[in-house]
């Protein structure tokens, strides 16, 4: 089992339509830890750690979003380090 750090910038539609919730949401069910947050630039920002495949099915998630979302862009870049919360959060 390999772990895997993402850090992640989502680009388009992607404020006020639910997307940090489905996020949350969707870490939460695969046992991904981290956080979103919306951006002052109108991007969402996220870090996501666990087991790569999970990782990976989030991140593809991600590139759907909530059915109001429309993504236009992911920006993903690897990180070494586990974030410190033990449940995904939403931060503000």
């Amino acid at each position: 089992m390999t772990e895997t750090g993402l850090h992640v910038f989502i680009s388009g539609r992607v404020q006020g339509v639910g997307f940090r919730a489905f996020t949350r949401r969707n870490a939460r069910r695969l046992g991904v830890r981290g956080w979103v947050k919306n951006l002052a630039d109108g991007r969402v920002e996220a870090v996501l750690y666990g087991e790569k495949s999970d990782v990976e099915e989030l991140l593809t998630r991600i590139k759907t979003g909530p059915s109001l979302a429309e993504v236009e862009d992911i920006e993903v870049e690897e990180v070494d380090e586990a974030p410190p919360e033990e449940n995904f959060q939403v931060r503000y």
